[in-house]
C-alpha cells in the first residue's frame, strides 16, 4: 500500500497494528508522534521555513502563529544589520527596561511578542527566517503534494506513529523492530537536513 495521503497513512498503520480494536486510535497516534516531532529543533529544516517581516511598534513585534524556532533576523535599513538572537534574562541584564533608547542589537522571544535591546527608537523593520509549524497532517486526506513529509519521508511518520501504539500492545516484540526503523529514519531526515545546510542559500540576502 502506498503512502501518499493522510487517508493512506492511516490505513497503513492500522494494516501494521493487525487489531480492530486499535483502528480507531491511528489519528491519535499520528497526531501525538508529529507535535512531539516538531518540538525538536533538531527537526526544523529548510521546508518548515518561513519569511519574517514586521515593523516595531510599541517596541515590539507580534510572533507568528505558526512560529516554532527563529533561523535569522535583521533590521531593514540602508545599511541593514543582523539582530542577534538571546533569551529575555540575558537582553533585560543588557537593556533593562527604561535604560534608553537606540538602534536594536538584541531580539528575544517574550510570551506573544518579539523584544528588542536596546529599545528601538523608531519604527524598524525587521526581516529574517523562522520555522514554522506546518499544516497538521490529518488536514491532507487526499491531497498528498501539499505535505512535504507524506511526500519525502512517509516511513518516518509510519514508524514513528508505530512506536506510540506502544502503550496499547505492551510487550509485543514489534515495538523494538518499529523503534529501529523509526531511529533510522529519524537519522537519514537529520542528515538531509544538515546537508541543506551546505549545498543551499541560508536565509535572505542582506540588502
Amino acid at each position: 500500500m502506498v503512502i501518499d495521503s493522510y487517508t493512506s497513512l492511516i490505513a497503513r498503520i492500522q494494516s501494521y497494528l493487525v487489531r480492530g480494536d486499535l483502528a480507531a486510535e491511528a489519528p491519535g497516534l499520528v497526531q501525538v508522534w508529529e507535535e512531539a516531532f516538531y518540538r525538536q529543533p533538531l527537526n526544523h529544516g529548510a521546508w518548515l521555513e518561513q519569511p519574517l517581516n514586521g515593523t516595531i511598534a510599541a517596541g515590539v513585534i507580534a510572533v507568528p502563529a505558526d512560529y516554532l524556532n527563529l533561523k535569522n533576523a535583521y533590521v531593514n535599513a540602508s545599511p541593514s544589520w543582523r539582530l542577534d538572537f538571546v533569551s529575555v534574562d540575558v537582553l533585560l541584564g543588557r537593556y533593562p527596561r527604561g535604560s534608553g533608547t537606540g538602534q536594536p542589537g538584541l531580539m528575544a522571544r517574550e510570551r506573544e511578542n518579539f523584544i528588542f535591546g536596546p529599545a528601538a527608537d523608531s519604527g524598524y523593520n525587521v526581516k529574517g527566517t523562522y520555522y514554522g509549524k506546518p499544516t497538521p497532517l490529518r488536514s491532507f486526506a487526499s491531497d498528498a503534494a501539499a505535505n512535504w513529509l507524506i511526500l519525502n519521508a512517509p516511513d518516518l511518520v509510519l514508524f514513528g506513529s508505530l512506536v506510540n501504539a506502544e502503550s496499547f500492545v505492551k510487550n509485543d516484540s514489534r515495538v523494538a523492530l518499529w523503534q529501529q526503523m523509526y531511529s533510522q529514519a529519524l537519522k537519514d531526515y537529520r542528515d538531509l537536513i544538515e546537508a541543506e545546510k551546505w549545498s543551499m542559500p541560508s536565509g535572505e540576502v542582506l540588502a
